[in-house]
């Protein structure tokens, strides 16, 4: 599929918080990370979010930069996730997943229609600047990584 260089696809979704986002609303403010998440299932997305958890006050308060983790669940079972691994985000349902079919895709499997896991970095005017799509289930990109990634000007920190 490949969005990297491209326009984030827009949407709007309802929140664990109890209201509707939009990306495009988001993105007033500053950059975006959006993560597309598996289902409330899964344990590699609870990981992962975890650690988008743990960095999301910072990046939000040193760079505007606001965590939108969509997940293909109803917004009872997203809620009922965040709850549980007691996360510091709020969690964006997609239970249809048109999101994550306008960003790294879905896939019938046994829990049903799940997301293919991905974490794509869009700029202020709407560009994704970075896009990672999971290889397997397991194959994860973590908060940090994404931190260092934005305050290099979106350059691999690492230099790789």
């Amino acid at each position: 599929m490949g969005l990297e260089g491209d326009r984030a696809p827009d949407f709007t979704l309802p929140s664990t918080a109890g209201d509707e986002v939009a990306l495009s609303d988001r993105l007033e403010d500053g950059p975006a990370v959006v993560v597309i998440n598996r289902g409330h299932w899964c344990s590699f997305c609870a990981e992962q979010l975890q650690t988008f958890s743990e960095v999301s006050y910072d990046l939000w308060f040193n760079d505007s930069v606001d965590i939108l983790p969509v997940v293909t669940d109803p917004l009872s079972r997203v809620t009922e996730m965040r709850d549980r691994y007691d996360l510091e985000i709020q969690l964006y349902a997609d239970p249809d997943g048109e999101v994550a079919n306008q960003y790294s895709g879905t896939e019938e499997t046994s829990h049903g229609l799940t997301g293919i896991s991905g974490v794509y970095v869009v700029d202020e005017e709407g560009i994704v600047r970075f896009e990672q799509v999971a290889a397997h289930p397991a194959d994860r990109l973590y908060g940090n990584w994404v931190r260092y990634f934005i305050r290099n000007d979106y350059e691999d920190p690492f230099g790789e």
